[in-house]
């Protein structure tokens, strides 16, 4: 479902992918190969959500930026895993957020870095370039990761994923 709220519609790029099953609300900008998979749901019903070009949101993320001083910003080639919540907070370039991890108002993940599964990112973190967090409250648990890394490929991987999908079928019975 895509709808407007209050006077601010959605803005999709002809080549990015929304899942039919995705929820995309409001203030919400989503660039070119961009990938929305199915129950995700991005409600800029208060700030601004913006995702460039390559971003990827998973099955049954929820994003949210809640006022106007607040916005969710995911760079180009940056990954959020199943179940994982963003909360007016900024993921670097080919950074990725792992699965039902949540990342909190005001935290950064700079380019580069990664949130393990379950995680909890504090209010007004920031986690470094290059490393990997997780626990909760979030810690630094690998460093000096190589740019490189399986990690920070997971949204060029689902630029190609979504092709398929778009392609695909839908069967009735």
């Amino acid at each position: 479902m895509i709808r407007g709220y209050n006077d601010e519609e959605p803005d999709i790029a002809d080549s990015a992918y929304v899942d039919p099953q995705a929820t995309i609300i409001g203030d919400v900008t989503i660039g070119p190969d961009a990938t929305i998979l199915p129950g995700a749901v991005l409600r800029g019903d208060g700030g601004e959500i913006v995702l460039e070009a390559k971003a990827n949101v998973q099955d049954n993320v929820t994003i949210h930026a809640d006022e106007p001083t607040y916005q969710v910003v995911l760079e180009e080639n940056a990954a959020v895993g199943h179940n994982a919540i963003v909360h007016n907070a900024t993921i670097g370039e080919h950074s990725l957020v792992g699965m039902h991890a949540t990342v909190l108002d005001d935290a950064v993940l700079e380019p580069y870095s990664a949130v393990a599964a379950k995680t909890l990112v504090m209010e007004d973190q920031t986690i470094p370039s290059y490393t990997m967090a997780g626990g909760r409250p979030a810690e630094t648990i690998k460093e000096d990761l190589p740019e490189d890394s399986m990690l920070f490929q997971a949204a060029e991987f689902y630029v190609e994923r979504a092709k398929g999908l778009e392609a695909g079928r839908i069967i009735e019975e």
